[in-house]
């Protein structure tokens, strides 16, 4: 099978540039072949019937990610499986804000829902004199990101703990960093397929009447685990930032401060105890 034949298919589901993308991604991810490796048709060298079932389930919408099991985060690769979500590149923005305000001083740190941990180890490795904690309330998301740090030579403590029902803290970290579950039920509808079908929904969504659930709980775990002076740094969903901000002000955080993502969407929030 030549690479053309590979990522060709691929357009009945993504434009041209996105399949192609995903046909390098396979072969330099999954095979280790290079651009030049590609370009002289080492493709056809592959076992064509791994390739026809890796084409299959990516014509069947799987994401790519989770095809090969990893993904890229920054300049990391992580493992990755379908209990966890796929590492988006603007979240990488929470792990430079957490850095920045804990600066290279040996700070404590909290990541609350952590997946494959991408945020928790990217932190750990930035900031090696930080000590780094990670929550999550699934035993396999916990196992994956145990097993990414061990890969990366990271140094995370992982717990399993619902972040809905947080021990009873106090003063105890210096930020606070999480990307919870912010998608509401209702808003399915204009979601990608690839993303609706694959990914794990308890990762993605909250109930329609109460968008700010996790934010509400975090918040109120925050500003009394939180040391004077902490830092809470959250990724949000659009449509309820200026709701987000009147709860946290209200919770007792100050200097709450809206940031907008690349494509000029209020994506992440700042809040200082």
């Amino acid at each position: 099978m030549t690479y053309q034949a590979f990522w060709q298919p691929l357009t009945a589901l993504y434009p041209e540039r996105e399949a192609q993308w995903i046909g390098r991604y396979v072969m330099e991810v999954n095979f280790g072949l290079t651009r030049s490796d590609i370009i002289m048709d080492k493709v056809e060298t592959l076992d064509e019937t791994l390739l026809t079932t890796i084409r299959q389930r990516l014509l069947d919408g799987e994401p790519v990610q989770y095809v090969i099991g990893k993904a890229d985060f920054g300049e990391r690769q992580f493992r990755i499986n379908a209990g966890v979500l796929i590492p988006r590149p603007e979240t990488l923005w929470l792990c430079h804000a957490v850095g920045d305000a804990i600066g290279d001083e040996p700070r404590s740190v909290l990541d609350i829902g952590t997946g494959s941990g991408c945020i928790a180890i990217t932190i750990a490795l930035d900031r090696p004199a930080a000590s780094v904690a990670a929550w999550d309330i699934s035993d396999q998301a916990l196992s994956l990101a145990r097993e990414n740090a061990s890969l990366l030579r990271a140094s995370v403590d992982f717990e399993h703990q619902d972040m809905l029902t947080p021990p009873e803290d106090s003063e105890r970290w210096d930020a606070i960093v999480s990307n919870p579950p912010y998608i509401c039920q209702q808003e399915q509808a204009t979601m990608e397929r690839h993303v609706l079908d694959h990914e794990p929904h308890l990762a993605l969504f909250v109930p329609d009447d109460d968008p700010l659930l996790f934010y509400r709980s975090i918040a109120r775990y925050a500003i009394k685990a939180l040391k004077p002076d902490g830092a809470l740094c959250l990724e949000i969903n659009p449509l309820y930032a200026r709701q987000l901000d009147d709860m946290l002000q209200e919770t007792g955080f100050r200097q709450v401060t809206i940031h907008q993502d690349d494509y000029d969407k209020d994506r992440y929030i700042i809040a200082w105890k």
